[in-house]
């Protein structure tokens, strides 16, 4: 058995990994590098040639998972993509979403660099357009948890569990390779426990191998209450001041729990009144999948669900669409809570809700979510006094809150608590999806305090198992 790494090695996107396996070559996820100094990697041609490949398979819906197979599929690949049925729904609406940005995105650099005079200026043409997501959706092959499937010769998968997003999955493969079978977990994103809506993580109590994330490998998320107080007092701050409540969010899973949230506050009258406005078209759309996969969630929220109750609405939500309902918010005469994609800031319609009110001192642009190195929302987070959006800088004025609680992540006491439920250690576990100081704190825990063999794999490494 053979792995060779290709993404998300000492960063936390582009995730993808290449098995190969007596003749079967598998590929477990496919993601989009979303850091800055990373763009360009997303215009690589596949390291491994995508004709050879027998499958793929798909932890989650997220872009730095799954956001360059319609890449692949360009260039040449034709097996299945095997993936949990909510994964499936959520994956084609992101891929949609990814497609139709690049392409408006690529429109208006090509604008502003006829302006600028940088005419040329790479890239000026959108990794894929919607039309070749169609064609890779065609590739899409759903299972259900827990069920054994069948993906190459040699090669047996059964998705878990993993409590990230809808959908999410670990991917168990079992290897037969004629001198007994191999068992190696893929994590994904490992999620919390306790959280709304989702079901908790999965535990294993034995693994050969282990590929495993440590987005938050050397610390754990701040403890400064529960959630809805964290937002309760933001919100009331906010709209004390007269200001809008700017939320970068991702329009799967971060947006339904911040609405699962929303509702709470407007029973309790703490939104006075104040809209409640999501403005990503694929955020609305990702809410209908939510209704369409009630058998995803957890106890609680299945008996939120019975009849006809949906906790994910409540008077004085508005879900807009078009582009002039998305304009339109930025000329209401009362203050509003906006939650717009995308998380990190790097593209869509935040860009412009924050143009409008990043120089405002009674506005607050509210962080739930980590944001990578690079990316805009990065930058807003760690203070820079000026940031540029859509070509032009802005002076940093509105009040810049993070609240937590809400990551979709397994902290680093999480990641140890499923690292606990194995009753024997793996022959070795590789740690990706990580920072360096979360990925060398990782290594040190499984190395010096648990014994393990434990090992940070490069890009383009390849390991024996």
């Amino acid at each position: 058995m053979r792995l060779q790494f290709l993404g998300a090695n000492g960063q936390v996107t582009g995730s993808r990994t290449c098995l190969c396996a007596g003749r079967s070559k598998i590929l477990i996820d496919c993601g989009m590098f979303q850091e800055r100094q990373f763009l360009d990697w997303n215009w690589q041609r596949s390291p491994i040639p995508p004709h050879r490949l027998d499958a793929v398979l798909l932890t989650h819906a997220h872009l730095d998972h799954c956001g360059l197979l319609p890449r692949l599929v360009q260039e040449g690949f034709r097996g299945p993509i095997y993936a949990t049925s909510a994964t499936c729904d959520l994956a084609e609406i992101v891929l949609q979403d990814s497609a139709e940005i690049q392409v408006e995105d690529t429109a208006q650099k090509r604008k502003r660099h006829h302006r600028e005079g940088r005419q040329g200026a790479h890239p000026e043409i959108p990794l894929y357009t919607p039309v070749e997501v169609r064609r890779t959706m065609r590739h899409f092959k759903s299972v259900a948890y827990g069920e054994p499937v069948a993906v190459a010769e040699g090669i047996t998968a059964v998705f878990h569990d993993a409590g990230h997003i809808l959908g999410s999955a670990m991917i168990e493969l079992r290897i037969d390779e004629g001198a007994g079978q191999q068992r190696i977990i893929f994590t994904g994103d490992i999620g919390q426990w306790d959280r709304p809506i989702l079901r908790d993580p999965t535990s294993f109590a034995e693994a050969d191998y282990i590929v495993m994330e440590a987005t938050y490998g050397n610390r754990d998320h701040p403890q400064n209450g529960p959630v809805q107080e964290q937002l309760r007092r933001v919100v009331a701050e906010t709209l004390a001041r007269g200001g809008n409540v700017v939320i970068p969010a991702f329009a799967v899973e971060r947006t339904q729990e911040l609405l699962y949230y929303f509702r709470q506050l407007a029973e309790q009258r703490i939104l006075n009144g104040a809209p409640v406005a999501v403005d990503s078209p694929m955020a609305v759309e990702v809410s209908e999948v939510f209704r369409q996969h009630r058998e995803d969630f957890d106890a609680e929220m299945q008996d939120l669900t019975s009849g006809d109750r949906w906790p994910l609405e409540f008077p004085g939500l508005l879900q807009t669409r078009t582009r002039d309902e998305s304009k339109a918010l930025n000329s209401l005469d009362r203050p509003a809570v906006i939650i717009a994609t995308s998380g990190m800031c790097t593209a869509g319609r935040i860009k412009h809700h924050l143009a409008h009110n990043i120089s405002r001192p009674e506005s607050t642009i509210l962080f739930t979510s980590y944001q990578a190195p690079g990316t805009l929302g990065r930058q807003i987070l760690d203070g820079q006094p000026e940031v540029r959006i859509l070509g032009r800088f802005y002076p940093v004025l509105a009040k810049v809150e993070q609240i937590h609680g809400l990551s979709g992540h397994a902290d680093r006491s999480g990641l140890r608590r499923w690292l606990s439920g194995f009753v024997r250690p793996p022959r070795r576990v590789w740690i990706h999806h990580a920072e360096p100081a979360a990925a060398e704190a990782m290594l040190l825990y499984l190395r010096n305090e648990l014994g393990w063999d434990a090992e940070l794999p490069q890009y383009e490494q390849t390991v024996l198992g």
